[in-house]
This record gives C-alpha cells, sequence and structure tokens, in this order.
C-alpha cells in the first residue's frame, strides 16, 4: 500500500505529460519529435548513455496518440489524415535522428573544400531527410494497427524493426545506427546478436525502452485507476526486469568464455599500423616516398609488446588504400616490403587496383577496384580482395552522366567508378589461419561479412575514416565492428589510418586499440574463434521467427 502511494505522484506527473504531448499539434508537435530523434543519438556512440531512449521513445508513442485528439468524438480524422499526421511525426523524429546522428557526413566535403564543400549542405540534410522516410513507413504502418496499451508499442517495435532491416538492404543498403546499436554500451547486453544479429537487437530495444509509454493518455479513466493503486508501473517495470535478464544472460556468456590461449612461438601475431597521416597530405605526389617510409619503419620497429620485432608468424596489417599507388604495378615497393617482412610473415594492405580491359594494352588500365592484398616475405601477392560494397558518391557515383553534368562527382581520386568485386570470400593465407577481409564500411552489413561456403577464422578490416576528422563517425563504426565479431563468433583485426584501430576478439571486447588521431602501431596475438553461432548460421531467419512471434502474440492479444 505504501508503495503504491509513492508511485502514484509519479505515474500521475507521467501522465500528464503524455497527455500534453498529445495535445500538440501543427509545428510544436514536429518539433517535439525532431527534438526526441535528435535526443536518441546520445544513446550511439561515443555518448552510449542507453536511459535516454526511456524516454524519446515513449515521447514518439505520445505524439502518435496524440493525432486521435486531432479529431473529435463526432468527426474522427480520416484515414488519410491519420497517416499524414503519424508520416509527419515519424519523418520528423527520423531526420532529427539521422541529422545528428551522420552530420559528420559533412567533414569528407571539407577534405578538398575547393571542390566539394558546395555539396556538403545538400549531402548532410538529404541523407538525413532520405533515411528518415524509412522511420516514417514505419510510424505509419504501425498507427493503422494502434490498439491500446503496450500492444500499440509492439506494433511499433515490429514495424520499426521491419524497415530498419529494408533500410539495410534497398538501394545497396546503409545500415549505419540501427537502434540496436545502442546495446554496445554493454558488453553484456550485446551478447545477444549471437543470437539475433543486431536486427533482433533492434526489436528487443524498441520493445524495452518504448514501455513507459504503456500509460496510454487515450484511456483517461483507466489511466487514472491504474495510476491511484500503482498497477501501471508492472510493464516498465517488467521491461526493466526483462533488460535485467538480458544482461545477466550475456554476463553469463563471458563468464564461460574459455581464457585465451598463451602466446607461444606458433602463436599468430598481429601488428596493426595506424599511421595517422592526414588525408590532405595521403594523395600528394610529393609525399609518397615519405609515407612509405613511415609505413617501413613502423611495421618493422620494435615495441615494449614486441621487443625482437615480427617474427615468422607476424601478420602485419596496415590501413585501406595505405599508399597512393598501384601497389601491384610497383616492383620496388613490393621489394621494399619483403626486406621487413621475416621468412613466413604477411603484409595486409589496402590498395587500388587496376587492370586493362580485354582489348588494351597492359599498360592500359580500364578496369579499378578498392582491392586488399596479402603480401609475403618474398614481395609476392598471395592473395588479392576486391571490394564489392561500395560508397555512394564516394567509390561511385549514381546516375553518373546525369549527376556530372551538374558538377557533381564523386570523392574519390579515380575518374570514373570503382568496379565491384564478386562478394565475401575467404582467403587462405599461408601459415595463418584464413580470413575474411573487408573494406571500409563493408563491415556495417550484418550477415554480409563472412563467404557463406567457407568460415574463415578471423575477419581483418582495413579503413580510412580520416575522410571524418574528429568526429563520431568512427566511434559509431567501431561499434559496428564490435557487433559483427559477436554475431560470427570470429575475432577481428581493424587497422585505420587515423584510428580508431582495434583487436577484437570473438565477443566483441577490445582486446587493445589506438586512440583516434594518434600514431603508433599495436601488437597483439590474434584471438581465438568460436564455434559458429546461430546467427551466423541461420542469419535474419531468427529475425523473422521472432517478428511473427510477436505478430502472432500482438494479434491474440487484441482478440482478447
Amino acid at each position: 500500500m505504501m508503495l503504491d502511494r509513492g508511485l502514484a505522484a509519479p505515474l500521475r506527473a507521467i501522465h500528464r505529460l503524455a497527455h500534453d504531448l498529445g495535445r500538440l499539434s501543427g509545428w510544436r508537435r514536429w518539433a517535439c519529435a525532431f527534438l526526441a530523434g535528435a535526443l536518441s543519438v546520445l544513446a550511439l556512440p561515443p555518448i552510449q548513455f542507453l536511459p535516454i531512449l526511456f524516454l524519446t521513445f515513449p515521447i514518439l508513442v505520445w505524439l502518435l496518440d496524440g493525432i486521435d485528439s486531432a479529431g473529435t468524438n463526432a468527426v474522427p480524422l480520416s484515414r488519410r489524415k491519420m497517416l499524414r499526421a503519424a508520416a509527419a511525426i515519424g519523418w520528423w523524429f527520423g531526420f532529427g535522428y539521422f541529422l545528428l546522428g551522420l552530420y559528420w557526413i559533412g567533414f569528407a566535403f571539407m577534405v578538398e573544400a575547393d571542390k566539394f564543400a558546395v555539396f556538403m549542405p545538400f549531402a548532410v540534410v538529404a541523407l538525413p531527410a532520405g533515411l528518415a522516410l524509412f522511420i516514417m513507413a514505419a510510424a505509419m504502418l504501425a498507427r493503422l494497427f494502434w490498439w491500446s496499451g503496450y500492444r500499440r508499442i509492439a506494433v511499433l517495435a515490429f514495424f520499426w524493426t521491419v524497415f530498419e532491416w529494408l533500410r539495410g538492404h534497398v538501394f545497396t543498403g546503409f545500415p549505419w545506427n540501427l537502434i540496436g546499436d545502442s546495446l554496445t554500451a554493454s558488453q553484456g547486453l550485446m551478447q545477444w546478436a549471437a543470437l539475433t544479429g543486431v536486427y533482433g537487437l533492434s526489436l528487443i530495444t524498441v520493445l524495452i525502452v518504448a514501455a513507459p509509454a504503456s500509460f496510454d493518455p487515450r484511456n483517461n479513466a483507466h489511466q487514472e485507476t491504474a495510476a491511484a493503486s500503482g498497477q501501471s508501473w508492472l510493464v516498465p517495470l517488467g521491461a526493466l526486469a526483462a533488460l535485467l535478464l538480458l544482461w545477466v544472460g550475456g554476463a553469463a556468456r563471458l563468464g564461460l568464455a574459455a581464457p585465451e590461449p598463451s602466446v607461444g612461438p606458433e602463436t599468430t601475431m598481429l601488428r596493426l599500423v595506424q599511421p595517422n597521416i592526414a588525408q590532405t597530405e595521403k594523395w600528394k605526389p610529393e609525399s609518397r616516398l615519405a609515407i612509405l617510409g613511415e609505413f617501413l619503419r613502423m611495421s618493422a620497429a620494435p615495441t615494449p609488446e614486441a621487443p625482437q620485432g615480427l617474427g615468422h608468424k607476424s601478420i602485419v596489417v596496415w590501413p585501406e588504400s595505405a599508399l597512393a599507388i598501384f601497389l601491384a604495378r610497383e616492383p620496388y615497393v613490393l621489394s621494399a616490403i619483403s626486406r621487413i617482412l621475416p621468412q613466413g610473415a604477411l603484409l595486409i594492405t589496402g590498395s587500388v587496383r587496376g587492370e586493362p580491359g580485354p582489348d588494351s594494352p597492359p599498360d592500359t588500365l580500364q578496369f579499378f577496384y578498392n582491392s586488399l592484398y596479402a603480401v609475403n616475405s618474398d614481395g609476392r601477392i598471395v592473395a588479392t580482395y576486391d571490394k564489392f560494397h561500395l560508397v555512394p558518391f564516394g567509390e561511385y557515383l549514381p546516375f553518373h552522366r546525369w549527376l556530372s553534368r551538374i558538377g557533381l562527382h564523386k570523392l574519390a581520386k579515380l575518374q570514373g567508378s570503382f568496379d565491384t568485386g564478386p562478394g565475401p570470400v575467404t582467403l587462405t593465407l599461408p601459415g595463418a589461419p584464413s580470413a575474411s577481409p573487408l573494406i571500409c564500411y563493408e563491415i556495417i552489413f550484418p550477415g554480409q561479412v563472412v563467404s557463406p561456403s567457407a568460415r574463415p577464422g578471423w575477419i581483418v578490416n582495413v579503413t580510412n575514416d580520416a575522410w571524418f576528422g574528429t568526429s563520431s563517425g568512427p566511434y559509431q563504426h567501431l561499434s559496428q565492428v564490435r557487433l559483427r565479431a559477436v554475431e560470427q563468433g570470429l575475432p577481428v583485426a581493424r587497422a585505420a589510418n587515423t584510428g580508431i584501430s582495434a583487436v577484437v576478439d570473438a565477443y566483441g571486447r577490445i582486446v587493445a586499440s589506438k586512440a583516434l588521431n594518434t600514431g603508433g602501431v599495436i601488437d597483439a596475438p590474434l584471438p581465438a574463434a568460436l564455434d559458429p553461432t546461430p546467427y551466423s548460421r541461420f542469419g535474419d531467419w531468427i529475425l523473422a521467427l521472432m517478428l511473427a512471434t510477436l505478430g502472432a502474440v500482438t494479434l491474440a492479444f487484441r482478440r482478447r
């Protein structure tokens, strides 16, 4: 009884907030949706303040509730007007979310400001505006099935997750800043990605963080009675209990993890090189020799973690497009690399690759790839990978015939567009575990990072986040690297030009890292791979089962 009395006052306050939000209309409603979406970004890296979602998602639900108050008991809103109102709320929420979450994209246009700065406002605004359409669609469809109480939250979680999945797949996909990424704030919570994948984490997240909106301001009499009795705390408290149980389960998985084997003579040792070269210097012809010399020096020098330098089981990893040359066509560079590698050691590096056309002379290059090479101690390229998920406007220009006429060009230096590789592959590396190579943002695509026919022993990710300066972008990128490690049960070695380079174990834990905008190397043993996870075996079919179960249960309660 005393507990109920103590909870009654905050319950009434929440009910008044929900009621006041529902009364908003016009620009005030849109501004509130925009602000809630923008604040939701605080749950993502680098801040990762997960509790903010327990405020912003209920606000979204209550704003959608308020659409009913725009009509009257005698003349309710038509379905068209109702959908238009829901679309506006969803779009403004999404626009705030993506505008604040992806502001760093504008930094890339300032690297060569004389050529690209004019397009920065378009990119910074247009991309969030387009991505917000997915949240708009989720809000519209959810509002068609907007039942009372917690059921409307389940409906919103269902459609939110469906459209996040679509965002990751349609038009080549862009699954950046999925709401499930927020659970990387807890090593325990993120372990569930091994079962559900990040899209499943998104579903779980919305079901939990929107729970305070189980206070439905449209049911005034019921809410007042529930507030007086304290019974309306049951759903939010149940959501918090579920969050706690998820954390306990993830912590138990970490607690049962086998310790890494001790380092021995046959242990594969990684050296990740982070040169911290400014993007404005990287492509200057007069800087090429100095940059090459810096890479070779950092790769060969002894460190406190490796006082003897490189060994016969060493793998050196350089970042994406480490040198502004066609490496396979520069034998003197390959020879220089061979001189720093002990017998049996390997070097993995990103590089642009050029190939002549079928009817072209050997020196006339027609096809260009953003590639990765593995070079052995003899200076011979023993494995090659070509990037298959290209960055729109960065590595290829969609509709280039039309857009180039108005002066819009891609940010990459080569004229035209890069060609695409065949998809995820497993590289066989002599004397080392096989690897799945990924270049830059290819690692953000769940379920598309490993060849389905040949499971590797680890993932190597080379990237150049120098385009995005000192911003949240590199932190968000690293967060997704950690999720891919958990999903696949594979360690990841990530070499980034300006950071954040890291060795991540198969549980998503950062074993070693190099801070953003610092130079240096990381020396660490390659962590062990786990047995295939449920997500690595079944992929998003587990998500489909979760959605089907949620839909069936919600419909069953609706009938009751």
